[in-house]
């Protein structure tokens, strides 16, 4: 009988454990990748655009006396560090359009000399020698998205596949804004996702989908534009 009851009894500590280890599992998941202000704001711009027309950001400005000219129009809903699953660090930021695929202007948000790879069907790369912040190192700007689900390119005519070094003043036409994910068929909501790559010290860029590689975009627009610092609140220029 006395053993039963310590097998019981322990079976219960046992359990009690359990449940509380997955309720911690739980809330530090909800603590950390459960949707943010600014992820329901995404959202709910992605479904009505005019429910958030007063975030957003016109093409071509620039704020805070800013080196980079902002390189669409439309609400910046990711931005540099955002996580959407674990393990995941966004490496650039996400202005989403208001509009349907192929209709808002994408430009150059500096000048520099434009490499279109001839497999990218949505992207180009922007290689900037003297980067405006520090004039010792080169940087590349970064620019996706520009296609439909299928793949069919928005991506300016005078750029086709192959382009190499070919030089862009700031607010050259680039495309136009798409919704293609990379996978056929699978669309992202109608966004251009931007970011900064850092040079691989021989003339290269380096790998863009890793964090690392690329450079908070803050001070190149003079906008909260790192997560770690601006945990939920869409960018606009009148913020710190």
């Amino acid at each position: 009988m006395l053993k039963e009851f310590l097998r019981m009894k322990y079976l219960l500590v046992f359990l009690i454990f359990i449940l509380l280890v997955l309720t911690g599992v739980y809330l530090l998941y909800r603590a950390h990748f459960s949707p943010g202000a600014r992820t329901r704001s995404v959202i709910e711009f992605i479904r009505n655009p005019k429910s958030h027309s007063d975030l957003i950001l016109p093409a071509l400005s620039q704020c805070n006396d800013s080196p980079f000219m902002l390189p669409t129009s439309g609400m910046i809903g990711f931005i540099w560090d955002d996580s959407f699953r674990p393990g995941h660090r966004h490496q650039g930021i996400d202005i989403f359009s208001e509009s349907e695929i192929g209709e808002t202007p994408v430009y150059a948000a500096f000048d520099g000399y434009l490499t279109r790879h001839p497999d990218w069907v949505s992207t180009v790369i922007i290689r900037i020698p003297s980067d405006p912040l520090n004039p010792d190192r080169q940087v590349w700007t970064y620019y996706t998205h520009m296609a439909d689900p299928k793949g069919e390119s928005f991506i300016n005519e005078a750029f086709p596949p192959g382009t190499v070094e070919k030089f862009v003043r700031a607010g050259t036409l680039l495309g136009y804004q798409g919704n293609y994910s990379g996978t056929p068929g699978n669309p992202t909501g109608v966004h251009l996702h931007f970011s900064i790559v850092k040079d691989d010290g021989n003339g290269q860029f380096m790998n863009e989908l890793d964090i690392h590689n690329t450079l908070d975009p803050s001070p190149y627009f003079g906008l909260p534009l790192n997560a770690k610092e601006n945990p939920d609140q869409i960018p606009l220029c009148d913020q710190p």
